[in-house]
């Protein structure tokens, strides 16, 4: 069992952030051990067949043999939402003792793995070295594995925090911590995180708690030191959702929100084209065309532009993404 005893001020600063370098090694535990995560073999199966097989090893080193992970790999975030870039600018700073410590704790009671020899070296630089090179390796790691699919687990993430959130307003601490999962208790001012190897005690000592959903993770996971501030990553609220198909656009939707003459019009606008033009196309006056495109260039559907004496229009992204049910796709 671990457990954070949380006073006054530590509650006052509990926060929620989203971590993409969290997400990143939390998912790394799918690769490593697929059988705790069935929700995301066709996710793990992709991202295997992409992944350079040189890259493997190295990956698969950075989690222990009990799935921890070393602590200066996952840094407790400083705001609500940063950028990969800059967690791993603090990645990048950790200091060399730190970085050996964090490794032996997260292989202990075994030796680190050949992959991870260089910390095992004398001296600053080849752990210097090591660190670089790990920053390099997860760069390209979230390239592959995580960013084409960013945009919908961040949504699954912020829906998760909006959720908390309203635990935390309505029903107190004790409501939060209860839903966040069941090996997760609250009593007496103290969080405890049940089923955990090793036992140790964080006292907040006033520097808040950090919660950082996951759509990786299968149970409550905090530093594996007990040096480390208190944070908490654990598992997000509607994960099950991620990898849903999307829904099949109905083609007859449109047309029922804006009304059949403006459908036809966006359809058209798919290569600039002039008000006379498209009045022409359509069979109608340019005056009846005009009309329709001030109300689709007021609402955003439409962009405009001058070409000589003509302006020319054409539907914009917004419109792309009502018109083929998905993101544009442009040169």
């Amino acid at each position: 069992m671990i457990s954070f005893r949380l006073g006054a001020d530590d509650l006052a600063d509990t926060r929620f952030a989203i971590s993409p370098l969290s997400q990143l090694m939390e998912s790394l535990r799918v690769l490593r051990a697929p059988a705790l995560h069935p929700l995301h073999r066709g996710w793990r199966r992709t991202v295997l067949a992409a992944l350079d097989p040189a890259d493997l090893p190295l990956l698969s080193a950075l989690v222990g043999p009990t799935l921890a992970l070393p602590d200066f790999l996952t840094p407790r975030p400083t705001a609500y939402t940063a950028t990969l870039q800059e967690e791993l600018a603090v990645v990048r700073a950790t200091p060399p003792q730190a970085v050996r410590l964090d490794l032996r704790a997260a292989h202990a009671p075994r030796p680190l793995p050949a992959a991870l020899r260089q910390a095992g070296a004398p001296g600053d630089g080849p752990v210097l070295e090591l660190l670089d090179a790990l920053c390099s390796l997860l760069h390209r790691y979230w390239r592959t594995a995580l960013l084409p699919y960013w945009p919908r687990i961040r949504l699954v993430l912020e829906a998760d925090i909006t959720h908390r959130a309203g635990q935390l307003a309505t029903g107190g601490a004790r409501s939060l911590f209860a839903g966040l999962h069941p090996n997760l208790g609250w009593r007496d001012g103290v969080l405890t995180i049940d089923k955990m190897i090793g036992r140790h005690a964080v006292d907040g000592a006033g520097r808040g708690l950090r919660l950082v959903p996951s759509v990786f993770a299968h149970k409550p996971a905090p530093p594996v030191s007990a040096d480390a501030p208190p944070m908490l990553a654990y598992p997000g609220r509607g994960a099950a959702t991620l990898w849903e198909p999307e829904p099949v656009p109905d083609a007859s939707a449109l047309t029922a929100l804006l009304g059949a003459p403006r459908t036809t019009l966006l359809r058209l606008l798919a290569e600039p084209l002039p008000t006379v033009e498209l009045a022409r196309r359509l069979g109608v006056t340019p005056s009846a065309v005009s009309q329709h495109l001030r109300v689709l260039y007021g609402t955003g559907l439409v962009t405009r532009a001058r070409d000589g004496r003509r302006v020319l229009y054409r539907r914009s992204a917004l419109a792309e993404t009502l018109v083929s049910g998905g993101p544009p796709v442009r040169p």
